[in-house]
């Protein structure tokens, strides 16, 4: 697109919020489909025959609290996914902060100290 340079572009897509709208926009995206294909589901089970609900869901009220259960249960793990994919994120970020820790604290343990020292 030519409205925006190219240094701009690279700069909105290397964003987090972009970053975040790619990794949570595919775990969405899949859940809706699930939701959508479940639904189908359900509605093909009715027959066609007029007597169910129609297109949004199963008619009798055992298969339509399971279908809500579902997706209740996929919803949640994508939650929870989420979640782990940020702890991680924290403990790889709090690791590496240790290991650059203890270089320097190794490079400081190195370096010769003065031999006029005051000695107790």
């Amino acid at each position: 697109v030519p409205a925006l340079p190219h240094p701009r572009w690279q700069k909105i897509f290397k964003s987090r919020l972009v970053g975040l709208a790619v990794a949570y926009g595919n775990t969405v995206f899949v859940v809706l489909i699930v939701i959508l294909v479940l639904l189908l589901f359900g509605d093909a089970g009715e027959g066609g025959g007029g007597g169910g609900q129609g297109l949004w869901g199963p008619a009798d009220p055992s298969s339509r609290s399971l279908l809500r259960r579902l997706v209740t249960l996929i919803s949640q793990q994508a939650v929870l996914g989420a979640s782990s994919e940020a702890f991680r994120k924290q403990a790889e970020g709090a690791s590496q902060a240790a290991r650059r820790y203890m270089e320097d604290n190794d490079a400081l343990r190195k370096v010769p100290r003065p031999a006029g020292g005051a000695a107790g």
